[in-house]
């Protein structure tokens, strides 16, 4: 059926450019997608071969030969027939080892490096103590119904579901147990605090996936905007990999459903307060009721954290244990108190906590062990310093998941200095935690009971005015941030005063780099935090102010998120401007992720509300992201229209900036439709403009672009001297994706200056950098420079699988230009093996495509086209 020979057609191409990138030693990642396929396709020898190819490419020999030993059982059972030739020829040298199927070197040497191996465990817990039979019940879950250790295998992953009251050292044992089994897990380790019941917003199964996917490699702007296709990704990359994922704090089932693997090899533990009766009933969980700790090992814990005083007194130990509700994290603050107390006995330390609980009335409550903490929580704040005790208590207003020095002097209104110290005290007395170097958190029981502090009568006012000064110090210390790390674009963000408390100290692009990626967090909290509780300037002003740093960076779902804030902000306050901008800025998500229809119908929007509003810079841009996205698209005389246009209006208001990148994208629509001075005179003029202002981010994209049109126009070794100067540039700004181009332009121009060997050690970097950044129409070109660097090289059928699979990705990602091309190099590959009717059939193809486009290629394959039709009739 037709239906048939499209699917058909479909898995063709995902083994062709899965071929493809075994030759360029991309088979680790292929493994997850292999496996998924030969799943759907149980009976398809190629994806087999295929599959047990990686397998062993990757050290996996064990592995590749029971996907063998499963074929046949298949093949004999279904069909009656053994395995072909040709997988059996493959099974006996994977047996053997053959030195000749490992991962290719030369040629394949410049491929992608390894898929990363996470090791996110959070450091042991000092002075556990009990749980034996906890632990053991893991271990013996792990060693009874563990990860199945075959590809394929029948057994479902192995997820534990430890429930418990708050405080009762949930996380302590996962975390002990985790560190204990590491070993089995060779593929890393994923942990994330969900976060379920903080009083701030937990972490959205999404955001979850988003941060797992970095872990494992995944480029920002490769990570899908929908929770669904991220599921699906990270599924696939666990897929075949023995990996440990440990799910901190959760709060439902619904909220870990998405973020359990879907095949055998991993194991899950999850924590959390609720039962989980979902994740047991309807996902198999092993759930783990974690009990208070006996009073045995509650003495026991005692004893480790304040050494023989526990010992001298053993009934005061019993009893503070018991004050205590045998809970951990109750224990650990009480052990804290009383190490900084050594002139005071146990027992005096006994009677206080008793008069504590009594003065709160908390006996009453029925015996809840978290009004045992409570207890236990304010007689330790008691005892503090009035202003640690203040600080404490403002520390749990921050809605982020931790903070530094700076942040939290704006917090609590002091110097750096002074909140340093205070953050010691609070960690000294179990109050807070450090979660990195300079970092710190608090569990979600002492945030709850912080914030609870600041709660009551008349002190709303108080709480907006510390929320107020804390946000301002994070605009401005944002502010601060991007004017070091992108100076050039500083007169299009928004003008941010100094706020009262101090900022930190960002001394030079590296640091401020570094400061962003530690506050990314916290910026998304804040974004989330102003938009919902009566801040939506400060929402808009942050979204305006950090944009480049996550467009640029690759966090396409963070940028999401706060650019999806800010135009909810933007809609409530009716400020019609900002939600252009904001249009503006999340448009650059959707192209990147191929959303081209959708970034056009926003970016429209955004140009109609910048023209409303009398806004030129706004529809400058939208103009500009106008043309970008019809060049994507391959609709080139619009794209050259917006451009034009947008360049008219940055010209108007001297901004010099918008006018080098309309002319340098100008000069790319051109250059695409032959026009090749033309477009060396638009790149000169960007680059110029680029230098004048200093712009070392910018520059390279210009150095690059020229030296692609002057390769077009055959000046090569003008080309190689601009491109020369874009490599070291993009190196130096650490800008791997101009970095990809310019290894792919220099591939190009080394072919065509027939130094083959140096051409393909290019090819072979282009596609590799761009595979890494996640960037699929950029792979599919480099694929393409590849294909054809071969076929130069007298290698068609290795060409061949390139081009087949730039096909694939650039048909997937809507790249018409790269379509054509893929078709083009096809139909070489196939006529020089003197396939002619094949290549007939691809020509047409590739004519139809650039006719359309309006570019110079297609008179080349009309030409070829008529030579064959020629050849064709001399032969009948």
């Amino acid at each position: 059926t037709e239906q048939a020979r499209i699917e058909e057609l479909h898995v063709a191409a995902i083994e062709d450019r899965a071929e493809a990138m075994l030759g360029l030693g991309g088979h680790r990642e292929l493994v997850g997608e292999l496996a998924a396929l030969a799943t759907a396709h149980p009976l398809r020898e190629r994806t087999r071969a295929l599959l047990m190819m990686a397998l062993f490419r990757d050290g996996r020999q064990a592995d590749a030969l029971a996907v063998y030993t499963q074929t046949r059982t298949l093949l004999v059972r279904e069909l009656g027939i053994d395995p072909g030739q040709q997988l059996q020829q493959l099974h006996q040298r994977i047996l053997a080892a053959d030195p000749e199927l490992a991962a290719p070197g030369g040629r394949a040497s410049a491929g992608p490096a390894r898929v990363p191996v996470p090791r996110e465990l959070p450091t042991d817990v000092h002075a556990f103590t009990g749980r034996d039979q906890e632990l053991a019940e893991l271990d013996w879950l792990l060693t009874t119904a563990g990860p199945a250790r075959d590809v394929g295998g029948g057994s479902a992953v192995v997820i534990s579901a430890v429930a418990g009251t708050a405080g009762v050292g949930k996380t302590a044992l996962a975390i002990r147990w985790a560190h204990r089994v590491r070993d089995s897990f060779p593929d890393g380790q994923l942990y994330i605090n969900l976060r379920g019941y903080d009083p701030n917003q937990p972490v959205t199964a999404g955001d979850a996936l988003a941060r797992f996917l970095h872990a494992l490699g995944v480029p920002g702007r490769d990570i899908p905007l929908e929770p669904e296709d991220r599921a699906a990704r990270y599924r696939s990359l666990l897929d075949g990999r023995r990996m440990l994922v440990l799910l901190d704090n959760a709060e439902s089932a619904e909220q870990v459903r998405p973020l359990l693997p879907g095949s055998p090899g991993c194991a899950v533990v999850v924590t959390s307060r609720s039962s989980l009766a979902g994740l047991v009933a309807r996902d198999g969980a092993h759930r783990l009721d974690l009990d208070l700790l006996p009073i045995q090992d509650s003495v026991a814990l005692l004893r480790a954290l304040i050494g023989r005083r526990a010992d001298d007194d053993p009934s005061a130990a019993a009893a503070l244990a018991s004050l205590c509700a045998r809970l951990p994290l109750a224990l650990r603050v009480a052990a804290e108190l009383a190490v900084a107390r050594p002139a005071t006995s146990l027992a005096e330390l006994v009677g206080e906590l008793a008069d504590q609980q009594q003065r709160l009335d908390l006996l009453a409550a029925g015996g809840d062990p978290r009004t045992a903490v409570r207890a236990v929580f304010s007689w330790s704040v008691r005892h503090l310093p009035v202003d640690a005790a203040r600080a404490f208590a403002l520390l749990g207003l921050h809605p982020g998941p931790d903070l530094d020095a700076c942040a939290a002097a704006a917090l609590i209104g002091t110097t750096v200095e002074r909140a340093e110290q205070l953050l010691g005290e609070l960690a000294r007395a179990h109050l807070i935690m450090s979660s990195g170097p300079g970092r710190y958190s608090m569990h979600d029981l002492l945030r709850a009971y912080a914030a609870s502090l600041t709660v009551g009568r008349g002190r709303e006012d108080e709480q907006r005015a510390v929320l107020t000064r804390l946000f301002d110090y994070y605009l401005a210390a944002a502010a601060s941030a991007m004017d070091t790390f992108s100076p050039a674009e500083q007169y299009r963000r928004p003008r941010i005063p100094r706020p009262d408390t101090p900022l930190p100290s960002l001394a030079g692009p590296d640091a401020a780099r570094a400061w962003l990626d530690a506050e990314g967090a916290s910026l998304v909290a804040v974004a989330r935090h102003t938009s919902a509780h009566g801040w939506p300037t400060h929402t808009v002003r942050l979204a305006a102010t950090v944009y480049r740093y996550f467009d640029d960076g690759g966090y396409l779902s963070e940028g999401l998120i706060i650019q999806t804030h800010a135009l909810e902000a933007a809609r409530l306050t009716n400020d019609r401007a900002a939600q252009a901008h904001a249009l503006n800025s999340l448009c650059s998500v959707y192209a990147k992720q191929g959303l081209y229809q959708q970034t056009a119908a926003h970016l429209r929007q955004a140009l109609a509300l910048a023209r409303e509003t009398g806004d030129r810079l706004g529809q400058a841009r939208a103009l500009g992201n106008l043309g970008v996205t019809y060049f994507l698209q391959g609709d080139y005389t619009p794209a050259a229209g917006h451009h034009e246009q947008a360049i008219a209006l940055y010209r108007e208001m001297g901004d010099r900036l918008g006018e080098a990148r309309s002319l340098d994208n100008l000069g790319l629509v051109i250059l695409r439709l032959g026009r090749y001075e033309q477009a060396m005179g638009h790149h000169e003029q960007a680059l110029a403009l680029y230098r004048e202002m200093g712009d070392r981010f910018s520059e390279p994209y210009a150095l690059a672009n020229l030296g692609q049109a002057c390769q077009r126009r055959g000046h090569l070794q003008q080309a190689i001297s601009h491109l020369q100067q874009a490599i070291a540039l993009a190196r130096v700004t650490g800008d791997k994706e101009i970095e990809a181009n310019v290894l792919n332009y220099l591939g190009v121009t080394c072919q065509r200056m027939g130094e083959l060997e140096q051409a393909v050690a290019y090819n072979y970097q282009a596609v590799a950098l761009f595979r890494e950044v996640g960037d699929p129409g950029g792979e599919a070109e480099a694929l393409n420079s590849t294909g054809e660097t071969l076929l130069a090289d007298g290698d068609p059928g290795q060409a061949r699988a390139c081009h087949a699979a730039a096909l694939s990705l650039a048909s997937s990602s809507g790249h018409r230009y790269e379509q054509a091309r893929a078709h083009n190099g096809l139909a070489h590959t196939l006529y020089a093996t003197g396939e002619a009717c094949q290549a007939h059939r691809h020509w047409r193809e590739a004519l139809s495509l650039y006719t359309d486009l309006g570019t110079p290629e297609a008179d080349e394959v009309q030409a070829h086209l008529t030579e064959l039709s020629t050849r064709e009739g001399q032969l009948s």
